[in-house]
């Protein structure tokens, strides 16, 4: 009980509690960015920019919605998933559904692995040491990190690598004024026309990861919770100092995903503007082979042989953000699954830290096998996202199930915001079976 307290009302208050969605931030702005929207943008030109900023901006919604769930309820994702109705094997049918794609994700983590080794090697570093070396190094160090890493170390260092990149990259894009791959209203207007491309395929797998991927909407829930905004709200007692408590934090929450929707997307922009304007133009792909040097032109042309090293350096700091990011959320997600089945204590949480713990040694070390097994880090990435995005339908019809069934009357949203929540649940929705048909039935 005393650690209950008012949310803060002034801007200088508010600033200070968020962090979440920063962290969040920062896992997003990687393989989905740097790699999947780029190689859209390399792809199709300009004609699916409207098709990006929907995909950040929707999946904000129903990330609100699980962080309610989390200051509401005091709950974890997965706590939260196991409370939607349908058939149980000793946890929810739709934490298997989870599980499914938690491990899919792994493929995408080692191929950032497999992503970061190759920015070493096109940097001319231990050109001796093969990928398989580098990628062992970097999964070594992301374990030691995050084995002494608390909330505070995670926060403050993922703001830092995604600050950094982001506005490097959103420079490149105005830099290419002074080169031949200036970006025209033109071109602007091209991506406003509401086009699909005839090959879908690395559309919907970028749509997956772009913005709010699955795997950061289940992530968001347990950075709000080590934040601490549950603790400070306090258990439901039905009080009407309850109520204000909890919603001043929803209050506070909102301001943080909505300032890290506005940080992603403003970085995931700069990535596919940047794809189609250069790569595109020079007829580049992002392939297995050759990802990191072609990607390196979209700094290239901005920066010049100075681009080449800028590059290099946000390209290790955004993908290895990211692993770390997903690493150390991957190792709460571990600990909260062995709690549900039964494997550790409930109300251990000596024995969760350990089990976080183990997890963030285990994991770097899965995704060096998994890399030196599979390679080809295009590819690995692919899976990950394409997992993402069938899992999206999923989140999204049970955000509908919280906000109906779980929330209480006085801190439902408005019809708008219930407006919006459905649209995004319906397009969420519709990419899903797009990607079930197309990949039963062949596109």
């Amino acid at each position: 009980m005393s650690e209950l307290r008012s949310a803060p009302k002034d801007f200088a208050g508010i600033v200070r509690q968020l962090g979440p969605g920063l962290i969040i931030s920062a896992a997003i702005v990687g393989s989905g960015e740097l790699i999947m929207t780029t190689k859209l943008g390399a792809e199709v030109g300009f004609s699916l920019l409207w098709f990006i900023i929907l995909g950040c901006m929707i999946k904000v919604l129903l990330q609100v919605e699980l962080g309610r769930q989390a200051i509401i309820h005091g709950r974890t994702t997965l706590e939260a998933l196991n409370c939607v109705p349908g058939p149980k094997l000793i946890v929810s049918w739709l934490v298997w559904v989870w599980a499914v794609m938690f491990i899919c994700t792994f493929f995408q983590l080692a191929g950032m692995v497999g992503g970061i080794a190759q920015v070493f090697k096109e940097g001319g570093f231990g050109q001796q040491w093969g990928d398989s070396t580098w990628a062992a190094l970097v999964c070594l160090s992301v374990l030691i990190l995050l084995i002494f890493g608390k909330y505070v170390f995670v926060e403050r260092v993922s703001t830092a690598m995604v600050a950094f990149f982001t506005l490097m990259t959103v420079a490149a894009v105005f830099a290419l004024n002074w080169t031949p791959y200036g970006i025209s209203v033109g071109n602007l207007v091209e991506g406003f026309k509401f086009q699909l491309p005839e090959n879908f395929g690395t559309a919907f797998a970028a749509f997956g990861i772009i913005g709010v991927g699955a795997s950061e909407l289940i992530y968001y829930p347990y950075w709000c919770l080590e934040k601490g905004y549950a603790t400070q709200t306090g258990p439901n007692d039905g009080s009407a100092e309850w109520t204000e408590r909890a919603k001043g934090w929803l209050h506070v929450m909102r301001i943080d995903a909505w300032v890290s929707m506005v940080i992603y997307t403003l970085a995931t922009v700069a990535f596919y503007l940047l794809g189609a304007a250069v790569l595109h133009a020079k007829e580049l792909n992002v392939t297995d082979k050759d990802m990191i040097p072609n990607l390196s032109h979209i700094y290239r042309e901005s920066f010049g042989q100075t681009g080449f090293w800028l590059f290099l350096f946000g390209a290790f700091v955004v993908l290895y953000s990211t692993v770390f990011i997903a690493t150390a959320s991957n190792g709460r997600l571990f600990a909260d699954f062995f709690r549900l089945m039964r494997w550790i204590k409930a109300d251990s949480e000596t024995e969760r830290q350990r089990v976080v713990r183990i997890a963030c040694v285990s994991l770097p070390v899965l995704y060096f096998i998994m890399f030196v097994a599979f390679g080809s880090p295009v590819s690995l990435v692919t899976i990950g996202a394409v997992a993402q995005a069938l899992m999206l339908p999923f989140l999204a019809l049970a955000g509908l199930y919280f906000l109906y069934f779980q929330t209480d009357k006085e801190l439902k949203p408005g019809p708008v915001w219930t407006g919006f929540l459905w649209v995004s649940v319906l397009l969420m929705t519709a990419t899903g079976f797009y990607q079930l048909v197309t990949k039963l039935f062949g596109s």
